[in-house]
């Protein structure tokens, strides 16, 4: 068993009006605290999707546990080869390793609080999915930085069929 001891004095406080917010609607990232400043032991991100728009495709981290928490609406989460209905109030927590995915259900809007424990400096990461958006950089860039962002993209017949 490993125990990460963050390396933070103080609290760490941020402000709604004061996150970062990454793309626009129906999918929004509001970046909240990530792994400098909390000393690595986590970080943390605000994802609202609208009208069943995607979150994240398949992919596993090898290094972190990821937690969903539904802050309302109703989402799917792949979990390895299960597919989960989250609403308000669930809890998903995937341990490092298992490949996920997550999306609002068909129709619906999600509004996920994710955690990444321990931290891993992902803030760079969701600007460089919203420059992919954008069109400044193609969606092949982020294979290389799978390994920078321990993300780590996967094929699931099971998402594909319940996406599809």
């Amino acid at each position: 068993m490993s125990l990460i001891v963050p390396s933070f004095n103080e609290s760490v406080v941020v402000r709604s009006a004061e996150a970062e917010v990454i793309g626009r609607a129906p999918t929004t990232i509001r970046l909240l605290a990530d792994s400098s400043s909390t000393g690595g032991a986590l970080s943390t991100q605000r994802v609202s999707l609208a009208g069943g728009a995607d979150g994240a495709r398949p992919h596993r981290h090898d290094g972190s546990a990821e937690l969903f928490y539904m802050l309302d609406g109703t989402a799917q989460l792949l979990s390895g080869e299960q597919v989960v209905t989250a609403e308000r109030g669930d809890l998903v927590i995937v341990p490092p390793g298992l490949a996920h995915a997550f999306a609002a259900a068909p129709g619906e809007d999600a509004d996920i609080l994710i955690v990444i424990t321990p931290g891993v400096e992902r803030f760079e990461y969701f600007r460089h999915l919203e420059r992919i958006a954008y069109g400044k950089v193609p969606p092949e860039s982020l294979l290389e930085v799978q390994e920078l962002y321990d993300t780590y993209f996967l094929n699931s017949s099971a998402w594909n069929e319940v996406r599809s």
